[in-house]
């Protein structure tokens, strides 16, 4: 063999080598990957995809995987306490004690007879819990006319019709009322409650419904602006986007459009409907918001102080936000830790370990919201206890971003990015005692609107910012409030609001 055929298969050797450890690392992913998928299809929160569908498609092997065990020494971490022993709460009654009670007497045959013979000396008591089903109500508001007997030719009189959602409407606001809430409270689509007031013995076709949440999200539009410039005047706000299927005619199919909510911690939840994900939606959120010399914003009331706006990493966010002095970022933590959490599997022991940093900064938290800790102490307590947890956190990371046998398109190699692209953001919450250490609550406001998502769509024929979205706010505000009269009078007028908020008993 002469020197040019023998370079000539070192060559192809070299070549070859290349290929394998490409796609062993492309190998690599794919296992993640579906690792990945079998986790979330066949673990407890799945309900998108038949399991026995996805095991055909996958085979045996990767379907019925086990998930990887907690690795017996997670290594060096900080102390967590040991979780007290929690006190068992005071056991509500059976039956409350605001229920009106109904008195039956149930007295022996003999004393029926003859009471006179008898004398009663006691009584044993036994309650029940009834429930009588809503009934509709036949209101006829008679109007009666009236004239001078002195002058029997002039104009009678007669008392003018009492104020009205709208005219000819046989709704009162308590029968809209309850629509809405079974709609947007109890999830129940408008075909079902067609069918429950069908054996309820009144037929009203859902299409009847519609236009009466239609006729209710124009006097709510009112509570919806309220909200709306509540948001636009607060200095931190929670924001995330979910998508929403609706309606467009004539497409043939559903459209796909996001819902934009943001959530004012211990206060109100703000959504707008948008039919992307671009910064338009953010803009929505915001209204017609400009920055100015003087860091102000063109809104109802201008304030000079700074905004901080806490959300995920989406690259939505810093696009809108970077030509506004006056908004100040702020990451989740809770995102970092689903990003390292996923990818478990692949170093089980290192992940433990940054799980473990990050559940010391959450079980800080919780003492502080159990005490309810002013906003200068939990500053004090983060500045303390959770800055240097944060350091060595952010230590460790730096080190794994720099090792080679971590690939950069992995699990973990996407989680240890986003952690660090994630972190001038997730160091705000040291410095400021008023906000959260995750966007978590503005995602709890999210899943209420998820459990109705797939019994209807919205439709693009009218705006759903002017539907859904201007409902949902009120009713959803209200549930989180406990302000909404299941007992509404069925002749309110119109002018007094169906509900009104009081304080939060958080």
């Amino acid at each position: 063999m002469d020197e040019d055929e023998r370079q000539h298969l070192l060559e192809m050797i070299a070549k070859r080598d290349e290929v394998i450890a490409r796609q062993a690392a492309e190998i690599v992913v794919l296992r993640q990957t579906i690792d990945a998928l079998c986790r979330r299809v066949f673990g407890k929160s799945s309900e998108t995809l038949d399991p026995a569908q996805l095991e055909l498609m996958l085979g045996g092997d990767f379907a019925k995987k086990a998930p990887a065990a907690d690795p017996a020494d997670p290594g060096p971490a900080a102390e967590i306490p040991a979780h007290k022993k929690a006190h068992k709460k005071t056991r509500a009654p059976r039956i409350p004690d605001h229920l009106p009670i109904v008195r039956e007497e149930l007295d022996p045959p003999e004393v029926l007879l003859n009471p006179g013979d008898f004398r009663r000396i006691g009584e044993e008591v036994r309650e029940q819990l009834h429930f009588k089903p809503a009934e509709f109500i036949r209101i006829q508001l008679v109007r009666g006319k009236f004239v001078r007997k002195n002058d029997p030719a002039a104009k009678p009189f007669i008392n003018p019709l009492p104020p009205s959602l709208q005219d000819r409407c046989i709704a009162t606001p308590g029968l809209i009322a309850e629509v809405i809430d079974n709609r947007f409270i109890c999830h129940l689509p408008y075909y079902r409650q067609a069918e429950m007031f069908a054996r309820m013995g009144v037929h009203i076709h859902r299409k009847t419904l519609c236009d009466w949440a239609l006729l209710a999200s124009d006097w709510l539009s009112i509570i919806y602006r309220e909200i709306q410039y509540e948001h636009w005047r607060a200095l931190y706000r929670q924001i995330d986007e979910t998508p929403i299927h609706y309606l467009q005619p004539g497409s043939g199919k559903a459209q796909t459009g996001y819902l934009w909510t943001s959530n004012i911690p211990d206060g109100t939840v703000f959504y707008h409907w948008h039919d992307g994900r671009d910064a338009k939606g953010m803009t929505g959120l915001f209204g017609k918001t400009e920055a100015t010399n003087d860091g102000q914003g063109i809104d109802p009331n201008p304030c000079p102080l700074l905004r901080i706006i806490q959300c995920d990493g989406y690259a939505v966010y810093p696009s809108w936000a970077k030509d506004k002095t006056w908004i100040k970022l702020m990451g989740c933590h809770s995102h970092v830790r689903r990003k390292f959490f996923e990818s478990t599997e692949q170093s089980p022991r290192l992940v433990a370990w940054i799980l473990r940093q990050i559940a010391h900064l959450y079980h800080i938290e919780k003492r502080l919201r159990e005490t309810k800790a002013s906003p200068a102490l939990r500053e004090a307590v983060r500045a303390a206890e959770s800055r240097m947890v944060h350091r060595r956190l952010k230590k460790a990371i730096d080190k794994l971003a720099l090792r080679r046998s971590i690939l950069p398109k992995s699990k973990l190699g996407k989680a240890i990015s986003y952690a660090i692209n994630q972190w001038p953001n997730l160091e705000t919450y040291l410095a400021d005692g008023r906000v959260e250490i995750c966007n978590n609550l503005v995602e709890n406001a999210i899943r209420p609107t998820k459990l109705g998502a797939k019994t209807g769509c919205s439709s693009a024929t009218r705006s759903p910012a002017k539907s859904a979205p201007s409902s949902t706010p009120s009713w959803r505000t209200a549930a989180v409030w406990e302000s909404i009269p299941r007992n509404t009078s069925p002749t309110c007028s119109p002018a007094c609001p169906v509900w009104w908020p009081k304080t939060p008993s958080r």
